[in-house]
């Protein structure tokens, strides 16, 4: 199993990021949300992964890149789930949204969560 964050699955394009905010669908599994469209990015990759955390939880910067580091790498860890279920290619948005400070365990077990309500939501959709 690849357990690899690499360049070419980081969301940059601010153009679908522009589109993932208008035209985009969402899942939340409190304090987790993730804002997914379909469409390929041309590079072949199934995935473009984005991640934030709110300025207006988070005001020191120190705390936003914390929980930031913390959701790239269960998202890393638990890609798996997405990846092996996907038939098409998705750009996601994958936010923190609350002042609360869970830890490494809660925040993983929340995205396990939110990985398989999202893989649900597709199912119901197609």
């Amino acid at each position: 199993m690849n357990f690899t964050y690499p360049k070419n699955e980081k969301l940059k394009s601010k153009i679908t990021i522009g589109l993932l905010f208008t035209e985009g669908k969402s899942v939340s599994k409190y304090p987790l949300r993730l804002v997914y469209k379909a469409g390929s990015f041309g590079e072949g990759e199934k995935i473009k992964m984005g991640v934030s955390v709110s300025k207006k939880n988070f005001k020191k910067a120190v705390d936003r890149n914390y929980f930031k580091r913390v959701l790239r790498e269960t998202y890393r860890l638990n890609k798996h789930l997405l990846i092996d279920n996907l038939d098409q290619p998705y750009s996601f948005m994958f936010f923190y949204q609350t002042k609360d400070r869970l830890t490494y365990a809660e925040i993983n077990t929340k995205t396990i969560q939110l990985f398989e309500k999202f893989l649900l939501q597709i199912k119901k959709e197609e």
